[in-house]
């Protein structure tokens, strides 16, 4: 489970987060509480991703693919010295399988199945986001913050909670969420025939990786 960052599913499902053409369809969206006050920092998009894994039938490291989704665009707002809030846009076309990289024709494939009114629909829906609405202080566990948040996928918005190590150090701020299972047939991301999302799991790990950079 190294590699599962934003974990999708057709294998496998992301994000991180739809936004479409289309007007999107809220449902249940946290109450955004954060504001933009602060120092503003922009995504290092050639640094920061979301990694996602997908898995068939059972989950398992045999039955599963797992890959990198890049960032569009995104910012985060610092004050204090603490993360404020943030919202990270993501390409849906750079979506890719890590695991066949080597293998060429299963990689095209599956990319291209992903990308498919049968997953994503990427033609429809170039771009997914997660907006935090909330940054609380974790003393527990390994992970020294919570963070509230709205996933959009599809153009459907639904609250998601990721716990995550947040470090701030001078110009650069780093995000590291926890590998967070989301269910990708809440999102509207199912296979066009029913027997097949009964092979295909409904869970889909997602984890993110920010690097954001004060913004002179």
């Amino acid at each position: 489970m190294k590699r599962i960052l934003f974990s999708l599913a057709i294998p496998a499902l992301f994000t991180v987060v739809s936004c479409s053409k289309e007007k999107p369809v809220t449902s249940d969206a946290h109450e955004v509480t954060t504001t933009k006050d602060g120092s503003r920092f922009v995504l290092d998009t050639l640094n920061s991703n979301v990694e996602w894994k997908g898995y068939k039938v059972f989950r398992s490291e045999n039955t599963s693919h797992f890959g990198t989704i890049k960032f569009e665009s995104g910012d985060v707002t610092v004050k204090d010295g603490k993360l404020e809030s943030g919202t990270f846009v993501a390409d849906m076309a750079s979506l890719t399988s890590e695991d066949l990289k080597d293998k060429k024709d299963e990689l095209g494939k599956l990319n291209g199945h992903l990308k498919s009114a049968d997953f994503f629909e990427v033609e429809k829906f170039p771009t997914a986001s997660y907006e935090i609405t909330k940054v609380s202080p974790s003393a527990e566990g390994d992970y020294n913050t919570i963070l509230d948040g709205n996933l959009t996928i599809k153009g459907i918005t639904k609250p998601v909670q990721f716990k995550a190590n947040v470090a701030v150090n001078g110009a650069e701020v780093s995000i590291a969420t926890e590998p967070k299972d989301i269910m990708r047939e809440e999102f509207g991301v199912k296979f066009q025939s029913p027997a097949a999302n009964g092979v295909i799991k409904n869970d889909v790990t997602l984890q993110i990786r920010v690097k954001a950079l004060e913004k002179k």
